[in-house]
């Protein structure tokens, strides 16, 4: 047998478009410092971890979260944001209509529940629900709550989401601003209110 007949190529396996989302998000975080933790890869979960991350709805107390402050949540191996917003967070929202590339979530490149097509992305106007993925590369944005000018924001900035890998901002609803990388609004996940003080995520009654 000669040398080039026993020589091979190996080429590598594709990586599926799960892994390539969380390596891209996992990547741009560390490269720029912002303490984002990276959720684990679907193979290192324990069981019950493996059906939430394939699915499985999952159930969230939400009484604890106070005004201003947001909890995050794993669902489907994606991170879930739940910002309870003060009345100047909402009053924000109006404030910024004419800055945003999508102010009314008419673009369809991402499913949008139809009780997410207002104003406030949400079915009570005090909590946002959305997956906390840029739409651009799909890194994780850092929450800037706070309003007024600050690096790398404008200085009539209302606070939102900033995206510190290619700078794309998002508002307090997650709608992305114009002229950014991003080009959509964050994804806004199926999900009903079991009572006043919990969260269904990854299931509605739309059915």
């Amino acid at each position: 047998m000669s040398d080039a007949q026993a020589t091979s190529t190996f080429t590598p396996a594709p990586l599926d478009s799960s892994k390539r989302t969380w390596l891209l998000a996992t990547s741009c975080a560390g490269a720029v410092g912002a303490g984002f933790i990276a959720v684990p890869f679907v193979g290192s979960f324990t069981p019950s971890e493996k059906a939430k991350a394939a699915g499985a709805a999952v159930e969230v107390d939400i009484s604890g979260i106070q005004p201003g402050e947001m909890k995050t949540v794993e669902w489907r191996g994606k991170p879930v944001w739940i910002l309870r917003r003060t009345p100047e967070m909402l009053a924000s929202l109006k404030q910024v209509e004419g800055e945003l590339a999508d102010p009314n979530s008419d673009r369809t490149a991402l499913p949008i529940p139809t009780y997410a097509k207002n104003a406030w992305r949400s079915i009570k106007d005090e909590f946002l629900v959305v997956i906390g993925i840029c739409t651009h590369l799909g890194c994780s944005p850092v929450e800037k709550f706070k309003a007024g000018a600050q690096p790398s924001l404008p200085d009539n900035w209302q606070g939102g989401f900033f995206c510190p890998c290619h700078g794309s901002t998002f508002d307090l609803a997650g709608r992305v601003f114009k002229n950014k990388p991003a080009p959509d609004n964050l994804e806004v996940p199926a999900y009903t209110y079991l009572s006043d003080s919990k969260l269904l995520i990854g299931e509605d009654n739309q059915a």
